[in-house]
């Protein structure tokens, strides 16, 4: 077994490793007076910045979230790893060779862990890069260069190609020392009929990289007329290290210009963003087998910092038919975004790639320079499908525009908006267009008292009356909930983060989510504060005072245990409450493997399959972890 990181590596690898570059990678910075640098918090939603970083002390700290720590801490959290998996990440990117006392070779160590998956798809994209110069691989660059790809296009890119076979990658990874669990685990290689097969074949692939440059799976395009599989484009199926959600192709090559310039463009395929940077837009960046969402655009957030005046997201979209749906769709998410939103639709219904093929670079740049605000786009095609040259028709277009324009939340664009409503239909009240938008945004959205916010300074006059109701201390189904809610607060230093990981989901009573919330916003249990003072951030995070009286209740209860065994009872009640919550995920795969065909749906009926079994297993030592302390 390896040993533990020599002390003074550690100390090196903090010295080494500048907090303000390293954070860097994940978050946009400014300056914030003091020598201190501010950002959009990777780790909650936020508006305004309140993510600090101090180069000179080597420290972070949200003030809105209260997350905070070394540079260390900041990679254990942001990409979800052991203290000395973030200590070899950071000796690596520093080049700092660690020394190990007591213990044998590291490999042994990490087997299995986010750092050997990471690990294995280096080596995979090497491979299928060096595939790419094979015989075999002839269809894949003939499909590049017809595109306008070099080689040192795809070079940049890291394009491979996936041969044929059914286990080569398999076996050259086993090779080079990797166990074919891991390859499982991190969705490089699959069970086949006659054993491990590779997850793709015959296809030209593009390496799929975090935030941090690190390769965490793959896009693969159907090349060959006989393929097998139909489908055009396949990913990696989610995995430990790859959530489909959560990363964008190219961001590693765009982070910095997008930063730099207040800009990101999304476009919708890997070719696209190829085409994009080498046309000299380098702020491109494109989803990987699914919609571009919400946790994409918290992403991009980071990294403008949310700059309303000057930043600016602007979606490209193949067509004019296929950009409606995709502009109305992006209309509905836009609202939690603050940078100016616009809508770029290259000509005759063809995407980048094409247009940079048909017309030039200096094409492709026009494009993005002629955008158009989301909402204008929005709203002028929604108009076309009415006849304004008659007065029934732009009647039916006002009563159809008028709520539509009323779901914009930002006030000022919403009666800029009204009014070029009227202007746009030929109505020339704009007086009565923009009170009609207002009057509607208001009904469809009347404020509730109880979402209003709380001014801390007022104490309980700031508390609303109304509220949850109160629990029953004695119902057996909420017992695992009240004992976790009475460990973080009595004893926040023995639940610590293990307590603050629980999810909303955990809570099902209104009573207690409102009290966990309130937890959470007072820094949490591992916020360092403790007894009365906790207590205080607690109560002064409550908005109800029914939940205030619970507060007050589950501070002083006594817990079902001795004094001398307090540690273990607190591990294995949150264990429980965990296990709850997996239990419902458990249910909710099985349901949807119902829905799903092992024979026309093979690899999403796999994936489900391995989740469920994942989770079964984890359900279990969640389980015999809730045991052994109670």
């Amino acid at each position: 077994m390896a040993g533990r990181i020599r002390d003074s590596d550690i100390a090196l690898v903090r010295d080494r490793s500048r907090i303000d570059d390293v954070v860097g990678d994940h978050v946009s910075l400014r300056g914030a007076g003091g020598g201190a640098l501010k950002g959009l918090c990777p780790f909650h939603d936020e508006k305004s910045p309140s993510f600090n970083v101090r180069p000179s002390h080597g420290t972070f700290h949200c003030f809105g979230c209260g997350e905070g720590g070394d540079v260390i801490a900041f990679v254990m959290k942001i990409e979800h790893l052991g203290f000395v998996e973030a200590v070899e990440r950071l000796a690596d990117r520093a080049g700092i060779q660690l020394t190990y006392e007591g213990g044998g070779a590291t490999v042994q160590r990490d087997r299995g862990t986010r750092s050997r998956l990471i690990e294995a798809h280096r080596v995979a994209a090497e491979f299928y890069a060096e595939q790419l110069a094979s015989p075999e691989a002839m269809p894949a660059r003939e499909f590049l260069a017809q595109r306008g790809f070099d080689e040192a296009a795809a070079r940049t890119f890291g394009c491979g190609f996936a041969p044929a076979g059914w286990d080569k990658l398999t076996k050259h990874l086993l090779g080079r020392g990797f166990e074919l669990t891991e390859l499982i685990k991190a969705q490089l290689s699959k069970e086949g009929r006659q054993g491990p097969i590779d997850r793709f074949h015959r296809r030209l692939l593009w390496p799929i990289r975090d935030m941090g440059g690190e390769v965490v799976g793959f896009g693969a395009r159907r090349i060959f007329e006989d393929d097998q599989i139909q489908a055009k484009y396949l990913n990696t199926s989610e995995s430990v290290i790859y959530k489909k959600s959560q990363v964008l192709f190219g961001l590693d090559l765009a982070k910095r210009e997008i930063a730099k310039r207040r800009q990101a463009v999304v476009v919708e395929g890997y070719t696209d963003v190829m085409a994009m940077h080498l046309a000299g837009v380098p702020t491109a960046v494109a989803s990987c087998g699914t919609a571009f969402g919400a946790d994409h655009m918290n992403v991009l957030r980071r990294l403008l910092i949310d700059d309303s005046v000057n930043g600016e997201v602007i979606f490209t979209f193949d067509g004019d038919a296929a950009g409606q749906k995709a502009a109305l769709k992006a209309f509905e998410g836009e609202q939690a975004f603050s940078a100016q939103t616009y809508i770029a639709i290259a000509p005759d219904g063809m995407d980048p790639c094409e247009l940079r093929q048909a017309k030039g670079d200096v094409a492709v740049r026009d494009l993005v320079a002629r955008r158009t605000p989301l909402f204008e786009f929005a709203i002028k095609t929604r108009l076309k499908d009415y006849d304004l040259d008659s007065v029934d028709g732009r009647v039916e277009a006002l009563k159809t525009m008028v709520p539509f324009v009323a779901q914009i939340k930002d006030r000022a664009k919403r009666d800029g908006y009204a009014t070029r409503l009227a202007w746009w239909v030929g109505w020339e009240d704009e007086s009565a267009v923009v009170r009609r938008v207002r009057e509607t945004a208001t009904g469809r959205a009347p404020a509730r008292r109880a979402q209003q916010p709380v001014d801390p300074n007022q104490g309980a006059l700031a508390v609303d009356v109304d509220g949850p109701t109160r629990p029953d201390p004695r119902d057996p189904a909420l017992w695992a909930q009240r004992e976790a809610l009475k460990a973080a607060l009595q004893l926040p230093e023995m639940a610590g983060p293990y307590y603050d990981s629980l999810p909303d989901e955990a809570f099902t009573h209104p009573a207690y989510l409102a009290l966990h919330q309130a937890i959470r916003e007072a820094g949490g249990a591992s916020s360092g504060l403790s007894g009365p003072a906790f207590l205080d951030a607690v109560s002064q995070a409550c908005r109800y005072q029914a939940v205030r009286s619970v507060l007050t209740e589950l501070s002083v209860e006594a817990l079902r245990v001795k004094a001398d065994d307090q540690y273990r009872y607190v591990q294995s009640v949150l264990a429980r409450l965990q296990q709850i919550l997996v239990s419902g995920q458990i249910t909710e795969i099985k349901s949807r493997l119902r829905r799903v065909s092992p024979v026309e749906e093979p690899d999403e009926y796999r994936a489900l399959f391995g989740d469920l079994i994942a989770l079964e297993d984890y359900h279990k030592a969640l389980g015999q972890q809730a045991v052994g302390g109670l």
